[in-house]
């Protein structure tokens, strides 16, 4: 299963607005992502809940993971997306 590790750019971490821009992308994605933070288990990348209980700062680094055609490239788009300060981007 193909998977992306990435720390997190922005300034509140997965919180409020970037979790909910990351989770909406995930979600327009055909196939199932999840994603996790250290040894936690992995959640759906589509929940909003999931992913804000996480509790993920800036700069801690997050695996995600995707199963399916284009899985790769989903990926990569996802990671550059959690790579960057949402919060600067679309405040």
């Amino acid at each position: 299963m193909p998977t992306r590790t990435v720390t997190i750019g922005s300034a509140s971490g997965l919180h409020a607005r970037p979790a909910k821009i990351f989770v909406e992308a995930a979600a327009k994605a055909p196939v199932k992502v999840t994603i996790r933070s250290g040894d936690r288990k992995p959640v759906p990348a589509r929940s909003m809940l999931s992913v804000l209980a996480l509790g993920v700062k800036k700069g801690t680094e997050v695996t995600i993971e995707a199963e399916g055609d284009g899985a790769d490239e989903i990926l990569d788009g996802l990671a550059e997306l959690l790579a960057k300060d949402l919060d600067a981007d679309h405040a």
